[in-house]
């Protein structure tokens, strides 16, 4: 069931508001939302909400275990079988096919006999519960979050429909004891209301138009590529999978915050960061802080040596290309940033803070922009292709994709749109009358018209049958 649907918009999301603001037990609301959660992820995947009943019941006793165990060796064995568990799961259900096929033509050329083996259906969002239960089980261990002795509670935790199929991640520490004691009051609500339409905004009228023009380029013959038309389908994409990405996070918070949970943000504009470094420290937060908490610091983070420090980044962003899906692309592009992570740290850095803040800004964008590229593409080969073509390799004599066919004045509007909304402007205005005008009655009442007026648009966008699936679904 997709947020930006009318069956949610319009069914699921308010019976589920009213019914939970009419229960004052938080052990009642916990039931009820458990319940709706389960009913959200069954509606799309059917009898896979088995499989994460199975995840929740699993690391419930794992839970218990390492809690219970009655030395701290005893505590590292039930938590290594409980991380050896869910990477269990997200191994054969995400990977299995990718590193069988890999097995077989690694050894094809030998006598070595090929693994008979069928694709699996991927269950959407299984990284991301996955996570949330490491998260859980690392965090008991560790004395950071209180062991659930209540199943229901943590199935809760794990299952919540808000993040659960395309994030934020978010970490059992941050919201255990929100599950036990929680308010929502007409303030959080009204941010929750708000803060959901400017996702849905983000998702259905800049996302869903990048995101068409993105896929008509990419569909394209390499043959038929110019410098420009291939510029602008990876900038085209590059707005797709950020508004793509951060509409469905502001959506997962504003509905956590309507049935009374904070969830940390997930974005904090990240195109404008002025290095690798910074731009993994504001794009998918969630990621980046799961990663450096649960491996990079464990794995000895800076703290040994260079080669110790840049080996470390190497699997952490290996991990993070891998995390994103079965494929090789992937693997590059989790590689490729870490890469340029070590260049920086080299010495690019202290370069980079010489240089004015635009040429830093646009040395950033490039590197993201390309590593879109991989990120993008079907293979590798293809991802190659592409840039050779935006760099004005190879350009065709004649084609009939011209530039003037992508760019026509609704995907002018919209990258117009894109670009304004990539950059935090309450930072650049400093002018005092605008910003002495957002505490003024009359801008309160503007901003609801606008909000309303949004909500509409985005409404007649889904009816018109534009809207497309998260780009996220499937990691």
């Amino acid at each position: 069931m997709l947020f930006s649907s009318t069956i949610f918009l319009f069914l699921f999301l308010p019976i589920t508001l009213i019914v939970n603001w009419s229960i004052s037990s938080i052990r009642l609301k916990n039931i009820f939302l458990l319940i709706a959660s389960l009913f959200f992820y069954a509606w799309g995947e059917g009898e896979l909400v088995f499989l994460m009943l199975f995840s929740i019941l699993m690391n419930y006793a794992f839970g218990i275990a390492i809690d219970k165990a009655a030395s701290t060796n005893y505590k590292k064995i039930f938590l290594s079988l409980g991380i050896i568990g869910n990477l269990g799961i997200l191994v054969y259900y995400k990977y299995a096919y990718f590193l069988i096929d890999n097995f077989n033509t690694l050894f094809s050329q030998t006598t070595i006999a090929t693994i008979q083996f069928s694709e699996i259906a991927l269950p959407i969002g299984i990284s991301f519960f996955t996570f949330q239960s490491i998260s859980y089980i690392v965090d008991v261990f560790r004395n950071e979050g209180k062991v659930q002795k209540d199943p229901l509670n943590l199935a809760l935790y794990i299952a919540l429909f808000p993040q659960l199929i395309a994030g934020p991640i978010v970490r059992y520490h941050d919201v255990f004891l929100q599950i036990e004691n929680r308010t929502v009051d007409s303030d959080k609500i009204a941010e929750g209301i708000r803060r959901f339409i400017i996702g849905l905004a983000k998702k259905v009228l800049i996302a869903n138009v990048c995101g068409r023009v993105a896929d008509q380029i990419f569909d394209l013959s390499a043959n038929d590529l110019t410098s420009s038309v291939a510029w602008l389908g990876i900038i085209s994409y590059s707005f797709q999978i950020f508004f793509d990405f951060s509409g469905y996070s502001d959506m997962a918070i504003g509905l956590g915050k309507m049935f009374g949970f904070d969830f940390l943000e997930n974005f904090n504009f990240p195109y404008i960061s002025k290095s690798i470094k910074e731009f993994w420290r504001r794009w998918h937060i969630s990621l980046s802080t799961w990663f450096r908490d649960y491996l990079y610091i464990p794995l000895g983070g800076n703290k040994k040596s260079l080669l110790r420090t840049y080996t470390n980044l190497i699997i952490v962003f290996f991990l993070t290309g891998l995390w994103h899906g079965a494929s090789w692309n992937f693997i590059f592009w989790g590689l490729f940033h870490g890469l340029f992570l070590i260049i920086e740290r080299l010495g690019l850095d202290k370069i980079l803070t010489r240089l004015p803040q635009f040429i830093r800004h646009i040395y950033t964008l490039l590197v993201v922009i390309i590593g879109w590229v991989f990120f993008r593409s079907n293979d590798l080969a293809s991802s190659f292709i592409y840039i050779q073509k935006m760099l004005g390799f190879s350009q065709p004599q004649y084609t009939v994709y011209q530039f003037s066919i992508f760019f026509e004045r609704e995907v002018i509007i919209t990258l117009i749109a894109a670009i304004l909304v990539s950059i935090p402007l309450n930072n650049i205005i400093k002018n005092k009358f605008i910003l002495s005008l957002k505490d003024s009655s009359a801008f309160f009442y503007l901003q609801h018209i606008m909000l309303v007026v949004i909500f509409l648009f985005s409404i007649m966008s889904i009816a018109s049958g534009t809207h497309n699936p998260f780009i996220y679904f499937r990691f």
